[in-house]
This record gives structure tokens, C-alpha cells and sequence, in this order.
């Protein structure tokens, strides 16, 4: 890999300069930390936001694209075993739930390239980040499963109120769906509960793990934190969720190859939603803006 560099504290455990620009290095071992009030997004978040993670994708290339094709890999075999159609719906559209978790490494990137680190960590290091704060990454992997078999249930009732014939497939699911005349109210009802259920998991999560893996906090004040981020900046963080669930769809639309470039911008996009709300430099530096 070209991409080189260290997760942990600089040489000497000296602190960053807080006047430098970089984000804070924080060791989880030096004990619990209060998390800092949220903050209010800059003007043109979601476009910001984007633009940082495409070049830390530009910068970080090949370390990037390992967690994009594995995103890949993980589609395809689902595609390639699961041969229900409502089960297939069920965790294609799932699959944001678990996303945060898988994408741990690109934060880890993002993080240490906001540090200073033009290159970000390394490629073996990524890997072992949630060691940082472990056992409370390890709760949060767990709540995400539970929600997402949550979901899945949920996901496949709602299919099964509305059709008793079985669909071996999405394009099947979706061919039934176009003929039946009550295609449009299930539309309507997956919708309003599924929105419901994503921004319920999408407020209390959409920055708990990278602040996990930056403080030493727990997983339940990560959890409120994102929360009270997510309300102080509600039509943001809708905005922000819509381009998610946008772009997502399209990767899946092109089957699913266009993950591989989808998922690791947003993973390090994510990284930078994070430092912003929590009070970092983004959006204020000239290394934010936009071109």
C-alpha cells in the first residue's frame, strides 16, 4: 500500500497545538471524557462534507477502495444466496444500519489525515482501530445487530401484509409490486415506518462511533451526543441522510460496483460531519472549503 502513516498518539505523547487546525489526539486509556456541546453546521454542509471525503478518498486511494470492494464483495454474495425477495429488501435496506460500524477504518483514516498525517494511517492499522475504545465499539456493533434484526422483521411483516405470493428475488419483489394496485400504498406505508426507523438509528448514530473512536466516552453518551447534534442541526442532518440514502441507492442501482467508490467517500464524508459538529476546524480552514 502507498498510503503510510500510525493511529496513537504523536512521538513523546505530546498534544496537538490547539491553535494548529489539527484535530485533538486523544488516548482512550487516559480515562472518561464529557463530550463537548454540539455544535451548528457551517453554510453548505452537505456538499462540504462530500468534497472532504472525496479527497480524502483521492488521498488515501487504495486503502479506501479495500473497504469499498468489500462493501461490494458483501452485496454480491447476498444477492447471490439470499432467494427471497422480501428478505433481500429487507437487508438491502438495512444495510445503512450496519454501515457505520464496517466503515470504522475509513474514520480511522480520515481522522489521523486530519492530524496532520497527509496519508492518513496504515492500511493494518485501520483495521485494528476500534481497539481505541473497544469494548465500547464492541456494545454499539451489538445494538446495531439487534436493530437491524429489528428491522429486518419489521421490513418483512410489512412485505407480507401486502403480498402473499413469494418473490424470489428484488426484481421479482418489484415487478409485483408495479402490477399490484396496492403497490403504491405499501410504497407509502415502507416508507413512513422505514423513514421512521432510519432517522430513529440515523439521529442517535450518525456520529456516535467516530466520537467513539475519538474520546474515550461511552457508548451511551455517544449515542445522546449524536442525538442532541442531530436536533440542533434537523434540516441538515435530513439533508445529510437524504444524499446518504441517495447515493447508496444508486450504488445499488448500478449493481452495486459503484459501492466501492460510494461507500468509502462517505465513510471518510462522515469522519468530518463528525469534527464539525463536535466543534473542529471544518468549514472554518482553508483546507475545508470547497474548491
Amino acid at each position: 500500500m502507498a498510503e503510510t502513516g500510525r493511529l496513537g498518539p504523536p512521538a513523546g505523547g505530546q498534544p496537538v497545538d490547539p491553535g494548529s487546525g489539527l484535530a485533538p489526539r486523544i488516548d482512550a486509556s487516559d480515562g472518561p471524557s464529557t463530550p463537548p456541546p454540539a455544535a451548528v453546521a457551517a453554510p453548505r454542509p452537505v456538499r462540504r462534507w462530500l468534497w472532504l471525503g472525496l479527497r480524502d478518498f483521492a488521498a488515501m486511494p487504495l486503502t479506501s477502495l479495500f473497504y469499498g470492494f468489500a462493501f461490494v464483495a458483501m452485496a454480491f454474495v447476498l444477492e447471490r444466496y439470499m432467494r427471497d425477495g422480501a428478505w433481500m429488501l429487507a437487508f438491502v435496506t438495512g444495510f445503512a444500519l450496519v454501515a457505520p460500524f464496517l466503515a470504522i477504518g475509513l474514520y480511522a483514516l480520515s481522522r489521523d489525515r486530519s492530524r496532520g498525517d497527509p496519508t492518513g494511517a496504515s492500511f493494518l492499522a485501520s483495521l485494528t482501530a476500534w481497539r481505541t475504545n473497544g469494548g465500547q465499539v464492541a456494545i454499539y456493533g451489538v445494538i446495531l445487530t439487534l436493530l437491524l434484526a429489528a428491522w429486518v422483521r419489521v421490513s418483512v411483516v410489512l412485505v407480507a401484509l401486502f403480498f402473499d405470493q413469494p418473490a424470489s428475488s428484488l426484481s421479482e419483489l418489484a415487478a409485483g409490486l408495479a402490477q399490484d394496485p396496492e403497490g403504491f400504498v405499501f410504497f407509502a406505508v415502507y416508507f413512513v415506518v422505514g423513514g421512521a426507523f432510519a432517522w430513529l438509528v440515523f439521529a442517535t448514530g450518525v456520529v456516535a462511533l467516530p466520537m467513539m473512536l475519538d474520546r474515550p466516552v461511552d457508548v451511551l453518551s455517544a449515542m445522546i451526543w449524536s442525538a442532541q447534534a442531530a436536533l440542533a442541526n434537523v434540516a441538515t442532518m435530513l439533508r445529510w441522510a437524504a444524499a446518504i440514502a441517495i447515493l447508496l441507492a444508486l450504488g445499488m442501482l448500478g449493481r452495486f460496483l459503484p459501492l466501492a467508490l460510494i461507500v468509502p467517500v462517505i465513510g471518510h464524508a462522515s469522519w468530518h460531519v463528525y469534527r464539525e459538529l463536535s466543534g473542529g476546524t471544518a468549514g472554518e480552514g482553508a483546507e475545508d472549503r470547497l474548491p
